[in-house]
């Protein structure tokens, strides 16, 4: 098959998947609809809930899929648990749906943008995916950051609650007043374990549930602590005072150690950048003496192993300067 006939192809398959991502956006569910003919038929308007009430009400927020009732789009996921669990984690509000269609159009965006640009045949869907990899990417960085600033807070939070044990509250009350006192992810998160204990799910697994969805170390031992006290008995104020001193030495120890591989970071930057930077800066001055390597095999091979190597030493150097606390 010649390029004459696979860029009409290409183009016809991005217009359909565009087409069809656009539906996947527009389209409501089969519930919603149902609700509003039950709506209509009783006379009653629903109100359109707020972007706030529905970051504040983190149990009436429907799940990311259904595993209940597996769809098609939710069959070519080949792990839809782990995406749910990510969807929890990265606190996202557009439903999944709503999030394919995004992922196809992006898609559809990368074949468009290939073909316009004549673009060779190989690095069109090389494009393509990188771009529909996109917005997996950004929930990536949205886990992470909610997960930093979880941890950030969590010595505040496990010293509050000591503090309402000792003042005579029970632990439920301090789970309360750390979701009504703080802001941000730790307060989403305690609230929840709070609502859920309050709907009759034992507290010793709403708080694993939430070291589900916050896989860091500072708290599994929260939880931990709380387990074995319900379990054994003792003193838990006491507990999480050394806990919480316990998660501030480690941020303090993380600090020195950050402090420390500062060099070796900016070293590993410095020499990852140079390579490149020399290289463009001699294409821009003098061309000719560098075109060897973009027009002969023998340069073309020896600049795929100069970006292998290039990957492998980036890789080295996080392993060193990667310390863990």
């Amino acid at each position: 098959m010649n390029n004459a006939n696979l860029i009409p192809m290409l183009v016809g398959l991005g217009v359909i998947l565009l087409f069809g991502a656009l539906g996947l956006v527009m389209s409501r569910s089969t519930e919603a609809k149902a609700e509003e003919r039950l709506d209509d038929l009783t006379g009653q308007k629903r109100r359109k809930p707020k972007k706030a009430d529905l970051s504040s009400g983190i149990l009436a927020r429907p799940v990311a899929i259904d595993l209940g009732r597996p769809s098609f789009w939710t069959q070519l996921i080949p792990n839809a648990e782990n995406l749910n669990l990510l969807y929890e984690q990265a606190d996202v509000n557009i439903s999944f749906r709503r999030f394919l269609g995004i992922v196809g159009a992006l898609a559809v965006a990368g074949l468009v943008v290939g073909v316009v640009f004549h673009l060779p045949i190989y690095v069109i869907p090389i494009g393509s995916v990188f771009l529909a990899a996109m917005p997996f990417l950004w929930l990536l960085m949205r886990k992470r950051r909610r997960i930093s600033q979880f941890v950030a807070a969590m010595p505040d939070a496990v010293e509050l609650i000591s503090r309402a044990l000792r003042a005579g509250h029970g632990l439920a009350s301090g789970l309360r007043l750390v979701a009504e006192e703080m802001k941000g992810p730790i307060a989403d998160e305690f609230n929840r374990v709070f609502e859920e204990q309050n709907l009759g799910i034992p507290i010793e697994i709403a708080l694993r549930n939430m070291a589900d969805r916050i896989p860091v170390m500072d708290v599994r031992f929260f939880v931990i602590a709380v387990v074995i006290q319900r379990a054994t008995g003792g003193d838990l104020a006491e507990v999480l005072d050394k806990i919480g001193r316990l998660i501030r030495q480690r941020f303090e120890l993380f600090g020195h150690v950050k402090a420390l591989t500062a060099e070796g970071r900016l070293s590993g930057a410095v020499l990852l950048a140079m390579p490149p930077a020399l290289l463009a800066f001699l294409a821009t001055v003098n061309y000719d003496y560098i075109s060897t390597l973009f027009t002969t095999p023998v340069g073309v091979k020896l600049l795929t192993a100069t970006a292998v190597l290039q990957v492998v030493g980036a890789f080295a150097i996080k392993q060193i300067v990667a310390i863990k606390v």
